[in-house]
């Protein structure tokens, strides 16, 4: 009888929107692990990531369709927002995150591109000139120590700084990214904006690509996932399916069932998740500074989201009003990812 009970218990959690939340972490998180082992093989970032890009805009093109039925006018009042999403939120910061992670490990890189919060909350302490609350601080600085033991520049083994260039381009990218889809808009669906922006990511990639931009570099050579050796239409079919198809879909659903904020939270799981595939599929692990550092930001993290809740709550108990937009303010609204 308890058994049983606890796999209905399991079943239910999975079901839940904080389940569906850590499943989307989860297959998130595997995406520098099967891009790597493409870019081993002789794929080049900006390949991995037209091909990405365009597998994923295919698969949900009809789904998106469905749902624009007798609303096409949709598309014309937020093409704006659909362009923009798409060049800077899924092309930008995915091509620049892979460009990281062919320079060093997947979750160094990663640790690097979740540096968008501490961003945002400097951003917008030097545009409204109001200093932030004292656990927000504390959690920017938390996050900064924390990439200076990322960087470990003392450790026997020295950082690409190029590609810890390219990981913080990642994060300008993300900061972006989050004030795209954190604007409420009623008229946009959440698939929608997801689909949109894959097109134009991959419309993009593959024009720059075509002017020499950009190079792009394919390779049919097996790829190495953990202890087997695979073709290379698995990792292709994983980073396709798993690490964006089913990401974003589970995110979406994610977001509208726990809310933007409480999502959000849950994501940062990402990180954790990235680091123990990469482990898994690629044996690399990195060092106890650098896992330390990860921790750091994390926690920083946390903190900034902590503060944020709080200040929420504090607008609501002032303003009845605010509640109720807090309570829906992720209707449109995608969990953010690599």
């Amino acid at each position: 009888m308890s058994a049983t009970r606890t796999m209905a218990d399991a079943k239910g959690f999975l079901a839940s929107g904080l389940g569906i939340a850590i499943i989307s972490s989860a297959v998130f998180g595997t995406s520098g692990s099967f891009a790597k082992s493409m870019l081993e093989t002789g794929w080049s970032p900006g390949a991995a990531v037209a091909v990405r890009l365009s597998g994923a805009a295919l698969i949900l093109l009809i789904p998106a369709v469905v749902v624009l039925r007798d609303r096409w006018h949709q598309l014309k009042h937020n093409w704006l927002t659909i362009l923009l999403f798409g060049l800077i939120g899924v092309a930008g910061c995915q091509l620049f995150y892979f460009n990281a992670v062919a320079r060093l490990s997947v979750g160094v890189a990663l640790l690097l591109e979740y540096l968008a919060p501490v961003m945002i909350v400097l951003w917008l302490w030097i545009s409204s000139r109001r200093r932030p609350r004292a656990l927000t601080s504390a959690g920017a600085l938390l996050s900064l120590a924390g990439l200076v033991l990322v960087l470990d520049l003392t450790g026997s083994v020295k950082v690409d700084f190029i590609g810890v260039l390219w990981g913080m381009a990642a994060a300008v990218c993300l900061v972006i990214y989050f004030f795209i889809t954190a604007k409420e808009n009623d008229t946009l669906p959440p698939l929608v904006l997801a689909s949109g922006g894959l097109v134009v990511g991959a419309v993009v990639m593959w024009l720059v690509g075509a002017v020499g931009l950009l190079p792009m570099t394919f390779s049919t050579a097996n790829t190495s996932l953990g202890p087997w050796e695979t073709p290379w239409w698995v990792s292709v079919g994983g980073l396709v399916i798993l690490a964006t198809v089913l990401a974003y879909v589970s995110g979406i659903m994610a977001a509208r069932s726990l809310g933007s904020k409480v999502a959000s939270f849950v994501s940062l799981t990402e990180v954790l998740f990235a680091v123990l595939w990469a482990w898994l599929l690629l044996g690399e692990l990195p060092g106890s500074i650098q896992l330390l550092g990860g921790l750091l930001i994390v926690g920083g993290v946390v903190l900034v989201r902590v503060d944020e809740l709080r200040g929420d709550k504090r607008a609501a108990r002032v303003d009845p009003v605010a509640e109720r937009v807090l309570d829906h303010a992720n209707d449109v609204e995608p969990v953010p990812g690599p």
